[in-house]
């Protein structure tokens, strides 16, 4: 049987890769973008399988109604994704107090507001898969984005959690975590901070190394939404995943330095307890 889908900010990169993926395998799409002019070819090709709507997720109201449109059209909702989302580059002395809520408006709170939205269908019909695109950098963090992580971290944490509240309600949650893909996340979607010559080394350093990243590491962005049908597909689907093939080694020798780092400071964990058994 077709899905029907929700999928966030689908007008380019992973959201539009989804998009088509699903709607090319007979799937139904409710798709959210800032302009649906972004979605007029695909609506061509695929007609009243695919439902452009306009959203900004930052926008709670707006997100119920989206939702309820989709609803509303489809009959039920299956598989929501919320793609939409941005980066914020930048060393954290340089980040204004405006540009880090605004990364958590969408980052975060619009993900939540699509997630609270869903939930009441989803549990009506006892099922359903909530899909949240993470990054790598939402369990790893680099200098320059720090503020970008900080949105990202706090998506995973609220996720997990999610996750065990809903498992009861037939209700499936995967985190899917990028590495480095050829989207626009850091051409002109993204915001950049206001420069302090302080930190020119660092944005010099950072620039250097995103320009010589061995091509090898660059995913290519529609090989993401094969991958992402065998997510949603599985009859048991995994809370984390990656995609591309950088994240696993980087992350493997990143968790083994913290076991390391906690194992050496054991000691003084104990004493802080302040009392033993």
């Amino acid at each position: 049987m077709s899905k029907a889908w929700f999928i966030t900010g689908a007008g380019r990169g992973f959201g539009r890769e989804f998009t088509k993926a699903a709607l090319d395998r007979g799937d139904r799409v409710a798709a959210t973008v800032r302009n649906t002019d972004a979605l007029d070819d695909l609506l061509a090709q695929y007609g009243d399988a695919l439902l452009p709507l306009q959203l900004d997720v930052a926008d709670r109201d707006s997100v119920f109604q989206a939702v309820a449109d989709a609803k509303a059209k489809f009959g039920a909702l299956d598989v929501v994704v919320n793609n939409a989302g941005y980066g914020l580059f930048g060393p954290v002395e340089e980040i204004t107090v405006e540009q880090l809520r605004d990364q958590f408006e969408v980052n975060l709170f619009g993900v939540l507001h699509v997630t609270q939205a869903v939930l009441p269908i989803l549990r009506e019909q006892g099922s359903g898969h909530i899909v949240q695109i993470s990054t790598i950098g939402g369990i790893a963090a680099f200098p320059y984005l720090g503020g970008y992580h900080a949105s990202k971290w706090a998506l995973e944490g609220l996720t997990e959690s999610l996750a065990q509240e809903v498992a009861p309600f037939g209700i499936k949650v995967t985190l899917v975590e990028p590495g480095g893909y050829a989207t626009d996340w850091s051409g002109s979607s993204a915001v950049h901070t206001t420069p302090q010559p302080q930190y020119d080394g660092l944005r010099q350093a950072f620039a250097e190394q995103q320009k010589h990243t061995p091509a090898s590491y660059i995913g290519d962005p529609v090989a993401a939404g094969p991958a992402l049908l065998k997510v949603v597909d599985a009859e048991q689907p995994p809370l984390r995943i990656f995609f591309g093939t950088a994240p696993l080694p980087l992350v493997s020798g990143l968790y083994e330095q913290r076991l390391a780092t906690w194992n050496e400071w054991e000691k003084v964990s104990a004493e802080a307890q302040g009392h033993s058994e």
